[in-house]
Protein backbone atom coordinates (compact mmCIF):
# COMPACT_ATOMS: atom_id res chain seq x y z
CA UNK A 1 0.00 0.00 0.00
CA UNK A 2 3.00 2.35 0.71
CA UNK A 3 4.65 1.41 -2.36
CA UNK A 4 1.33 2.62 -4.53
CA UNK A 5 0.76 5.52 -2.22
CA UNK A 6 4.26 6.54 -3.45
CA UNK A 7 3.42 5.73 -7.02
CA UNK A 8 0.40 7.65 -7.15
CA UNK A 9 2.17 10.90 -5.75
CA UNK A 10 5.24 10.65 -8.26
CA UNK A 11 2.83 10.71 -10.92
CA UNK A 12 0.81 13.21 -9.59
CA UNK A 13 3.89 15.62 -9.12
CA UNK A 14 5.29 14.42 -12.58
CA UNK A 15 1.74 15.33 -13.78
CA UNK A 16 2.37 18.60 -12.95
CA UNK A 17 5.63 19.51 -14.52
CA UNK A 18 3.59 18.07 -17.42
CA UNK A 19 0.99 20.95 -16.52
CA UNK A 20 3.51 23.81 -16.27
CA UNK A 21 4.94 22.69 -19.69
CA UNK A 22 1.55 22.67 -21.62
CA UNK A 23 1.83 26.53 -21.53
CA UNK A 24 4.08 26.13 -24.52
CA UNK A 25 1.06 25.24 -26.45
CA UNK A 26 -0.80 28.22 -25.92
CA UNK A 27 3.13 30.23 -26.95
CA UNK A 28 3.48 28.43 -30.17
CA UNK A 29 -0.46 29.19 -31.15
CA UNK A 30 0.29 33.06 -30.30
CA UNK A 31 3.98 32.94 -32.18
CA UNK A 32 1.72 31.36 -35.30
CA UNK A 33 -1.12 34.47 -35.28
CA UNK A 34 1.85 36.96 -34.87
CA UNK A 35 3.29 35.49 -37.56
CA UNK A 36 0.31 35.29 -40.09
CA UNK A 37 -0.05 37.53 -42.56
CA UNK A 38 -3.34 39.63 -41.16
CA UNK A 39 -2.33 39.19 -37.48
CA UNK A 40 -5.56 40.03 -35.19
CA UNK A 41 -4.15 40.73 -31.75
CA UNK A 42 -7.29 39.55 -29.95
CA UNK A 43 -6.51 35.98 -30.82
CA UNK A 44 -2.71 36.60 -29.53
CA UNK A 45 -3.99 37.94 -26.22
CA UNK A 46 -6.30 35.18 -25.70
CA UNK A 47 -3.44 32.80 -25.95
CA UNK A 48 -1.58 34.36 -23.64
CA UNK A 49 -4.50 34.59 -21.14
CA UNK A 50 -4.85 30.82 -21.47
CA UNK A 51 -0.96 30.77 -20.54
CA UNK A 52 -1.21 32.81 -17.95
CA UNK A 53 -3.73 30.36 -16.44
CA UNK A 54 -1.79 27.54 -16.51
CA UNK A 55 0.45 29.60 -14.71
CA UNK A 56 -1.48 30.81 -11.97
CA UNK A 57 -2.53 27.33 -11.06
CA UNK A 58 1.14 25.55 -11.73
CA UNK A 59 2.47 26.88 -8.49
CA UNK A 60 -0.09 25.97 -6.04
CA UNK A 61 -0.37 22.54 -7.20
CA UNK A 62 3.50 22.65 -7.28
CA UNK A 63 3.00 23.00 -3.45
CA UNK A 64 0.21 21.02 -2.98
CA UNK A 65 2.37 17.49 -4.51
CA UNK A 66 5.50 18.22 -3.51
CA UNK A 67 6.99 18.26 -7.04
CA UNK A 68 10.47 19.07 -5.38
CA UNK A 69 10.50 15.60 -3.23
CA UNK A 70 8.63 13.38 -5.51
CA UNK A 71 9.76 14.54 -9.04
CA UNK A 72 13.13 16.00 -8.20
CA UNK A 73 14.75 14.67 -11.47
CA UNK A 74 13.13 17.85 -13.26
CA UNK A 75 13.35 21.35 -12.13
CA UNK A 76 9.96 22.50 -12.44
CA UNK A 77 11.31 26.41 -11.88
CA UNK A 78 13.16 26.22 -15.13
CA UNK A 79 10.00 25.26 -16.94
CA UNK A 80 8.43 27.54 -15.22
CA UNK A 81 10.97 30.47 -15.92
CA UNK A 82 11.32 29.63 -19.83
CA UNK A 83 7.48 29.45 -20.28
CA UNK A 84 6.87 32.74 -18.30
CA UNK A 85 9.71 34.54 -19.93
CA UNK A 86 8.01 33.31 -23.69
CA UNK A 87 4.49 34.31 -22.66
CA UNK A 88 5.13 37.03 -20.32
CA UNK A 89 7.94 38.94 -22.13
CA UNK A 90 8.79 38.01 -25.14
CA UNK A 91 5.64 37.36 -27.30
CA UNK A 92 3.63 40.01 -26.34
CA UNK A 93 6.58 42.70 -26.87
CA UNK A 94 7.22 41.02 -30.35
CA UNK A 95 3.07 42.29 -31.16
CA UNK A 96 3.71 45.49 -30.00
CA UNK A 97 6.61 45.42 -32.02
CA UNK A 98 4.55 43.78 -34.78
CA UNK A 99 1.23 45.60 -34.61
CA UNK A 100 3.92 48.79 -35.10
CA UNK A 101 2.05 50.73 -32.01
CA UNK A 102 5.23 52.63 -31.04
CA UNK A 103 6.43 55.63 -33.12
CA UNK A 104 8.02 55.26 -36.00
CA UNK A 105 11.78 54.20 -35.94
CA UNK A 106 11.09 53.01 -32.05
CA UNK A 107 10.18 49.35 -32.46
CA UNK A 108 12.74 47.92 -31.87
CA UNK A 109 13.32 49.15 -28.58
CA UNK A 110 11.19 46.20 -27.80
CA UNK A 111 14.84 44.31 -27.15
CA UNK A 112 15.56 46.73 -24.71
CA UNK A 113 12.06 45.81 -22.99
CA UNK A 114 13.19 41.69 -24.06
CA UNK A 115 16.49 42.28 -22.65
CA UNK A 116 15.82 43.88 -19.22
CA UNK A 117 13.25 41.17 -18.49
CA UNK A 118 15.72 38.28 -19.83
CA UNK A 119 17.82 40.00 -16.78
CA UNK A 120 14.89 40.20 -14.13
CA UNK A 121 14.29 36.80 -14.35
CA UNK A 122 17.52 35.64 -14.37
CA UNK A 123 18.50 37.70 -11.20
CA UNK A 124 19.38 35.55 -8.27
CA UNK A 125 16.54 37.47 -6.05
CA UNK A 126 13.75 37.80 -8.66
CA UNK A 127 11.47 35.90 -6.28
CA UNK A 128 11.53 36.37 -2.32
CA UNK A 129 8.75 33.72 -1.96
CA UNK A 130 9.70 34.04 1.78
CA UNK A 131 7.93 37.39 2.02
CA UNK A 132 5.84 36.92 -1.37
CA UNK A 133 7.97 39.62 -3.75
CA UNK A 134 8.81 40.15 -6.99
CA UNK A 135 12.05 41.94 -7.52
CA UNK A 136 10.94 44.92 -10.12
CA UNK A 137 8.22 44.73 -12.63
CA UNK A 138 7.61 41.47 -13.24
CA UNK A 139 7.16 41.91 -16.51
CA UNK A 140 3.58 41.69 -17.20
CA UNK A 141 4.18 42.65 -20.47
CA UNK A 142 1.09 40.89 -21.84
CA UNK A 143 -1.22 42.79 -19.55
CA UNK A 144 0.80 46.01 -20.82
CA UNK A 145 0.42 45.09 -24.73
CA UNK A 146 -3.10 44.90 -24.23
CA UNK A 147 -2.63 48.48 -22.94
CA UNK A 148 -0.68 49.24 -25.71
CA UNK A 149 -2.85 48.55 -28.59
CA UNK A 150 -5.63 50.86 -26.77
CA UNK A 151 -2.93 53.75 -25.97
CA UNK A 152 -2.09 53.94 -29.45
CA UNK A 153 -5.15 54.14 -31.33
CA UNK A 154 -6.68 56.38 -28.64
CA UNK A 155 -4.18 58.34 -27.46
CA UNK A 156 -0.74 58.52 -29.15
CA UNK A 157 2.12 55.58 -29.90
CA UNK A 158 4.03 57.96 -27.78
CA UNK A 159 1.92 57.54 -24.35
CA UNK A 160 2.69 53.27 -25.41
CA UNK A 161 6.63 54.07 -25.71
CA UNK A 162 7.38 56.32 -22.49
CA UNK A 163 5.25 54.11 -20.33
CA UNK A 164 7.16 50.60 -22.17
CA UNK A 165 10.39 52.66 -21.68
CA UNK A 166 9.63 53.39 -17.97
CA UNK A 167 8.63 50.08 -17.23
CA UNK A 168 11.68 48.38 -18.78
CA UNK A 169 13.91 50.80 -16.06
CA UNK A 170 11.83 49.49 -13.29
CA UNK A 171 12.45 45.83 -14.36
CA UNK A 172 15.77 46.32 -13.50
CA UNK A 173 15.92 48.10 -10.34
CA UNK A 174 15.58 47.07 -6.68
CA UNK A 175 11.68 47.54 -6.50
CA UNK A 176 9.47 45.58 -5.29
CA UNK A 177 6.09 44.02 -6.29
CA UNK A 178 3.80 41.82 -4.74
CA UNK A 179 3.86 37.97 -5.41
CA UNK A 180 -0.15 37.45 -5.46
CA UNK A 181 -0.29 33.41 -5.19
CA UNK A 182 2.12 34.31 -1.70
CA UNK A 183 0.49 37.77 -0.35
CA UNK A 184 -0.27 38.41 2.86
CA UNK A 185 -3.11 36.45 4.12
CA UNK A 186 -5.28 39.83 4.90
CA UNK A 187 -4.49 40.72 1.31
CA UNK A 188 -4.34 37.88 -0.70
CA UNK A 189 -8.08 37.33 -1.31
CA UNK A 190 -8.35 40.90 -2.72
CA UNK A 191 -5.35 40.60 -4.89
CA UNK A 192 -6.49 37.20 -5.99
CA UNK A 193 -10.40 38.43 -6.54
CA UNK A 194 -9.29 41.38 -7.91
CA UNK A 195 -6.87 40.16 -10.32
CA UNK A 196 -9.87 37.89 -11.62
CA UNK A 197 -12.09 40.56 -12.45
CA UNK A 198 -9.32 42.51 -13.85
CA UNK A 199 -9.08 39.93 -16.27
CA UNK A 200 -13.36 39.84 -16.79
CA UNK A 201 -12.71 43.71 -17.53
CA UNK A 202 -9.48 43.15 -19.78
CA UNK A 203 -12.01 40.62 -21.71
CA UNK A 204 -14.11 43.21 -22.06
CA UNK A 205 -12.17 45.52 -23.55
CA UNK A 206 -10.83 43.18 -26.05
CA UNK A 207 -14.81 42.87 -27.18
CA UNK A 208 -14.07 46.31 -28.33
CA UNK A 209 -10.84 46.44 -29.29
CA UNK A 210 -8.86 48.24 -29.88
CA UNK A 211 -10.91 51.26 -29.07
CA UNK A 212 -13.09 50.88 -25.82
CA UNK A 213 -15.49 53.18 -23.85
CA UNK A 214 -13.28 55.51 -21.56
CA UNK A 215 -15.08 54.16 -18.54
CA UNK A 216 -14.51 50.72 -19.15
CA UNK A 217 -10.74 51.48 -19.53
CA UNK A 218 -10.65 53.42 -16.68
CA UNK A 219 -12.11 50.40 -14.69
CA UNK A 220 -9.75 48.70 -16.42
CA UNK A 221 -7.05 50.41 -14.84
CA UNK A 222 -8.37 50.67 -11.24
CA UNK A 223 -6.75 47.19 -10.09
CA UNK A 224 -3.10 47.95 -11.33
CA UNK A 225 -3.19 51.24 -9.37
CA UNK A 226 -4.51 49.25 -6.47
CA UNK A 227 -1.90 46.41 -7.01
CA UNK A 228 0.96 48.91 -7.07
CA UNK A 229 -0.17 50.38 -4.05
CA UNK A 230 -0.98 46.82 -1.93
CA UNK A 231 2.68 46.35 -2.95
CA UNK A 232 3.99 49.62 -1.22
CA UNK A 233 2.03 49.18 1.43
CA UNK A 234 2.98 45.84 2.10
CA UNK A 235 6.73 46.04 1.88
CA UNK A 236 6.72 49.09 3.76
CA UNK A 237 4.64 48.15 6.73
CA UNK A 238 4.94 44.15 6.49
Amino acid sequence: MQHENGLTRRAAAYGVHFFTASGIIPAALAVREIGSPHCDPRIVFLWLLLATLIDAFDGPLARKYNVKRFAPNIDGRTIDDLIDYLTFAFIPLLLIWRMEWLPLGTGWTVMLAMAASLLGFAHVHAKDEQRGFFRGFPSYWNAFALYAGVFSSLYSPWLTAITMWGLTVLTVMPVWVIYPNLAPQRWRIWILGGAALWTLTLIAILWQYPRPSSELLILSLTYPAFYTYVSWHCRRYG
